[in-house]
């Protein structure tokens, strides 16, 4: 296997490493029930995961009864995170395939990070209560910088941050958003199919699709021989 130590490996959170849908689906219905609401399922819910939580909690107003207005909605986030973050990895779990995908990553010494839209603290507190933050040297979360994804510089803090640019950097993730963001950086972006968007990733065309851990080392080996010379800069 080739060497990675120049490339930078930059990962999307929720729907591509880990599947985070079966706390945030029960974080959410815990906060309708608090408002005598009924319960969602999460096969309802799971496409819009990758929103962030105002939007859950937006969409599941509006479909078990009066729609939240902006000010409710606020209080609700409050209630929904606080009672995430106490259960935030009660059933999440990283992917098929994705521990030992990274490791075997690690071991060929790419650089490895996190961008995310989820709040950094929650992020963070996700990858150690997984035991996965010993393999990611940065992390972006969406409260990090002054913008989010799709905004590019969000993927360029990410690189910098674990002393890339000087070799090529890569995306992966799940939605649209992420590679919005890939492709305003400059930066190739390997779409998996497991994930949380409405729409098939295919339909955004990344560089490459995976349906499952196991095939991102040949994914990322096969695009890097296409840009060998890519950077975020």
């Amino acid at each position: 296997m080739s060497d990675l130590s120049k490339v930078s490996v930059i990962f999307d959170l929720d729907g591509t490493v880990v599947d985070t849908a079966p706390d945030l689906v029960a974080a959410m219905n815990e906060v309708l029930a608090r408002h005598d609401r009924a319960s969602i399922p999460t096969s309802q819910i799971r496409n819009l995961v990758g929103h962030g939580a105002r939007v859950m909690m937006a969409r599941g107003f509006a479909e078990t009864g009066t729609p939240a207005d902006d000010a409710l909605l606020d209080r609700l986030y409050d209630q929904f995170l606080d009672h995430y973050l106490d259960h935030i990895a009660d059933a999440s779990a990283p992917f098929p395939g994705a521990i030992a995908a990274i490791q075997t990553l690690a071991a060929r010494g790419a650089r490895l990070g996190i961008c995310t839209n989820k709040p950094e603290a929650a992020a963070r507190k996700l990858l150690e209560a997984l035991d996965l933050s010993r393999y990611f040297e940065a992390v972006i979360g969406g409260d990090s910088l002054k913008m989010k994804k799709p905004d590019p510089e969000c993927f360029r803090e990410s690189v910098r941050r674990l002393g890339g640019g000087e070799g090529p950097s890569v995306m992966v993730g799940d939605s649209e958003t992420d590679v919005l963001t890939a492709r305003a950086a400059g930066a190739p972006v390997i779409g998996v199919t497991f994930g949380y968007t409405p729409e098939p990733i295919e339909t955004f065309h990344p560089d490459i699709v995976i349906d499952h851990f196991d095939k991102l080392g040949s994914a990322l080996d096969q695009l890097l021989s296409r840009h060998p010379l890519l950077a975020t800069d």
